[in-house]
């Protein structure tokens, strides 16, 4: 039996050297010949910890306080599984439920499958014809993506690959999103939104080990459209990266995309950027992100959608709407939005200030418009920039019809 000075030596020893292994098991083993049995597990499990099928650990962790025998003497792992006894694995799989809530898990047989309440799947809700106007961006979607999915074997025939990823790229609070989602809708899919912060994790290897819980949960669920908003901060080219774990992302990404270890049949993978130019270009290559659709601002149809929807319920009076349309050229639907807020705040102000309650009226938009004007400017000098002097091979060329449309080029 061990002297209680020689225990406590012990112990001040593994707590300055708490990876020493053979010195932690040796105390475990001490505490277990003094009858300190629960300190001895203790112990033992922190040895478990750092080496998962450590013997003499897994024996005083089950029960068996016996040292360990010679292998040339010892009884094979197949013997004690034939005879009933409590093999390694056993044991690993005890301790899990044991200590999951003291040391993580140390079950070799893998990770645990990925919850899907860590994600926030969503029935789509709404589909194309929900979308206002926009009509070059629909006929442009059923002809890259859509029409191929609906009717396989005619893509078959036409050798049109099912695999691969749909970019929107364009302006910012164009409706990318609200595309993505219609799109979802057409194919009566789950929608699975994603971010970067539900990808990036501090802790090395996590940020991979993310991508691939994304895919297994939308695998799980097919169909699903996995949407992934600013890929470009996600995908972001690797050559500008100072980050290992952001680098890393992006080869899982494009891992997980290719589907070599796993069918992506059913998953169907869209992105939106207001910077598809920083998008790493491996990201853009056929069967990955090589179908590209440009979403503009809204055209006049879907100016009318957007103010009639954000007018909807606010009490309002001899509003020219189809005037409104023809003043918002060239503003996004976020800009739209901020109109419609900015002239309810005006009247919801005046009423305030006069004691009477009083309608949205046509003086309260155009007072909203001459205060916001159209936020796609920036955006629009660095894509002319793009198109005119980045456009070799041709990546660009609906965005340059689009500047030579507008005059801007």
């Amino acid at each position: 039996m061990a002297s209680d000075e020689l225990l406590a030596s012990l112990r001040a020893a593994v707590q300055t050297s708490p990876d020493d292994v053979a010195l932690r098991l040796h105390l475990a083993e001490l505490l277990a010949a003094d009858g300190q049995r629960e300190e001895a597990v203790r112990e033992a499990a922190q040895v478990l910890v750092r080496e998962p099928r450590n013997e003499a650990a897994l024996r005083l962790v089950g029960g068996d306080e016996r040292g360990v025998e010679p292998a040339a003497g010892g009884e094979s792992p197949s013997g004690r599984e034939a005879s009933g006894e409590e093999t390694s694995d056993d044991v690993l799989r005890r301790l899990d439920a044991e200590f999951a809530d003291v040391v993580p898990p140390m079950f070799a047989d893998g990770r645990p499958e990925p919850s899907d309440s860590a994600y926030d799947m969503e029935p789509a809700g709404i589909k194309l014809d929900d979308v206002g106007g926009m009509e070059e961006v629909k006929v442009r979607l059923e002809a890259a993506f859509l029409a191929p999915i609906r009717n396989p074997q005619l893509g078959k025939l036409y050798g049109k690959s099912l695999r691969g990823g749909l970019l929107l790229y364009g302006p910012p609070g164009c409706g990318k999103t609200f595309i993505a989602r219609a799109l979802a809708g057409e194919l009566e899919a789950s929608f699975l939104p994603v971010s970067l912060a539900d990808v990036l994790d501090m802790f090395i290897g996590q940020s991979e080990q993310n991508v691939h819980d994304l895919f297994e949960v939308a695998r799980r669920n097919r169909p699903c459209v996995i949407f992934l908003d600013e890929v470009d901060a996600i995908g972001q080219k690797r050559s500008q990266m100072r980050n290992n774990a952001a680098r890393g992302a992006v080869n899982q990404l494009l891992s997980e995309m290719d589907g070599v270890a796993d069918n992506n049949e059913g998953v169907f993978v869209l992105a939106a950027t207001n910077h598809p130019w920083d998008v790493d270009t491996a990201l853009r290559r056929p069967g990955r992100f090589d179908r590209t659709v440009l979403v503009l601002p809204p055209d006049a149809p879907a100016r009318e959608a957007i103010l009639r929807y954000h007018l909807r319920d606010r009490p309002i009076a001899n509003i020219d709407v189809h005037k409104l349309t023809e003043l918002t050229d060239s503003y996004s639907g976020a800009d739209l939005a901020h109109v419609c807020d900015t002239a309810a705040e005006r009247a919801l102000l005046d009423s305030a200030a006069s004691g009477t309650v009083r309608m949205i009226e046509m003086r309260d938009l155009e007072a909203a418009l001459a205060e916001v004007r159209p936020s796609i400017g920036p955006w629009l000098q660095t894509a002319k920039n793009v198109a005119q002097y980045a456009n070799q091979d041709g990546s660009w060329d609906d965005l340059l019809a689009y500047l030579r449309k507008r005059r801007l080029v």
